[in-house]
């Protein structure tokens, strides 16, 4: 690995408004890139590099560029992949406004606490393991840290126009991928005159419940777009839910409990809206649903102080204190000691528990205490990384292994993948088919290559002419 230093590179000087690419180029983690003209430099996003521990740590301690440097950060949204670095920024040394829409200011402040406790955890893990060896391994960043970015935070309403200064605006607009997720359009003053970038963070599919659809992309001179599903299709989500229904009522005449890992932000949400409107169709039977996770716990809360970015039924349903928030079925389950409880309520049940990939969070002790028994199911509804316990669990193989062990895999496991937050292939077409021959280049971002390269293919045949697939470190001039 590069030292910080040696990382920074050289371009070809230019006086022309340029971006560079730091994060999620050419991969899915770490959303991070560089928006230049003359001194001025705006970074869009400061994710998360999420992957293995000791090369995820590294990359995640040092910047390739310097952060005091940087004159304004802005957010497209509070997952930690596009957020999660914020407290190392301020940590090395930026001092300068975060803006972000009003409810991602709210989720910052749940989702880096979170965070914060994770790297705490993490590290004394590390250390423990070690026996306390010297040097310790200290934690990537400290709520302190967390308590920095939140000062430095601005809320800015969607549609509202904000000067940066020396001749940067930026505004944001709805992107639909979860709670206050936004696209942004930028506007840049170089010497042959204005130049304008679109950069859409994360796109959330068409036709999906709860949340405000996404707003039309703006042309640019430069359109920065996600790319994670780029070559696919997802099922229709009405095939995805019927499925949800069926494995929930098998697991349920079986007498055992379902249980569904998801994540506390976007997924748990969403789960939690389908299985109230199978229990007011009378399509699931009339049993309890518990979301174990005080994360999600809190995340309901933000929900609640943000009606105006949720569809105007779920809005209603919320402000009346009802719905994804509790009641209709649903109770939230923050304290350890209740949790530990209803591992081993007696009857069926429903339990939503994160994490997503079961690879942490109250979801295994959940499954340590199933996994073995044949009445139970774990239903999976987000996509399960290599190496990770949902990816095993979905291994056929007699036994699986999580918290140091091989256990019994007599549980069933079903795989629903049409849950997804991410425009597909479709969807893009839809959201960027209007803007064709609009806009001058194109790159695509946030997507594995080969999903990347795929839409790159897709939209040079409906008429974009410049698109391209960014490496870590290439540069653009607007």
């Amino acid at each position: 690995m590069k030292t910080h230093n040696e990382q920074i590179r050289d371009f070809p000087p230019t006086d022309e408004p340029t971006l560079t690419f730091w994060g999620a180029a050419s991969s899915v983690s770490g959303s991070m890139h560089i928006l230049e003209t003359g001194n001025t430099k705006l970074l869009f996003d400061c994710g998360l590099h999420q992957g293995k521990r000791e090369d995820a740590r590294e990359r995640n301690s040092h910047f390739p560029f310097h952060p005091d440097q940087i004159d304004a950060v802005i957010v497209s949204h509070a997952h930690i992949d596009h957020c999660g670095n914020l407290p190392t920024l301020v940590r090395r040394g930026f001092t300068g406004p975060i803006y972000c829409t009003p409810p991602t200011r709210d989720l910052l402040r749940v989702m880096l606490r979170d965070s914060a406790k994770i790297q705490e955890e993490e590290a004394a893990h590390i250390n423990i393991a070690r026996n306390y060896v010297e040097p310790w391994v200290q934690p990537l960043y400290s709520f302190a840290d967390v308590e920095r970015v939140l000062q430095q935070s601005v809320a800015v309403p969607y549609g509202r126009e904000i000067d940066v200064g020396r001749g940067m605006r930026f505004r944001f607009q709805e992107a639909g991928h979860i709670l206050g997720s936004a696209l942004v359009h930028a506007v840049a003053q170089g010497p042959s005159g204005t130049k304008t970038l679109t950069f859409t963070g994360d796109l959330g599919r068409r036709g999906m419940p709860l949340l405000k659809q996404a707003a039309p992309v703006p042309p640019a001179d430069l359109l920065i777009c996600e790319s994670t599903y780029g070559n696919r299709q997802h099922e229709p989500i009405e095939g995805t839910i019927a499925k949800l229904y069926t494995a929930v009522n098998r697991t349920i005449d079986r007498g055992g409990k379902a249980l569904i890992p998801a994540f506390s932000l976007g997924r748990s949400q969403l789960i939690v809206h389908f299985l109230q409107q199978g229990l007011r169709k009378g399509i699931l039977p009339d049993v309890p649903i518990y979301v174990d996770s005080p994360l999600a716990a809190d995340i309901a809360d933000v929900y609640r102080a943000h009606p105006n970015s949720l569809e105007p039924e779920v809005a209603e349903a919320v402000k009346e204190g009802h719905g994804i928030l509790g009641g209709d079925g649903v109770k939230y389950v923050r304290e350890f000691e209740e949790s530990m409880k209803l591992t081993t309520r007696p009857g069926p049940c429903i339990i939503i528990a994160s994490s997503g990939m079961c690879d942490a969070g109250r979801i295994q002790s959940h499954l340590k205490q199933h996994v073995d028994d044949p009445r139970c199911s774990v239903i999976l509804v987000s996509f399960q990384a290599p190496g990770t316990t949902g990816r095993r669990l979905l291994e056929n193989k007699p036994t699986v292994k999580f918290l140091g062990r091989e256990w019994n895999k007599w549980i069933e496991v079903v795989h629903l993948e049409g849950f997804s937050g991410h425009a597909d292939k479709t969807d893009f077409l839809s959201y960027l088919g209007p803007i064709a021959g609009k806009c001058g280049k194109v790159r695509l971002i946030h997507g594995e290559r080969e999903q990347s390269l795929s839409l790159a293919q897709t939209l040079r045949g409906i008429g974009f002419d410049d698109v391209a697939v960014p490496e870590p470190g290439d540069r653009v001039v607007l």
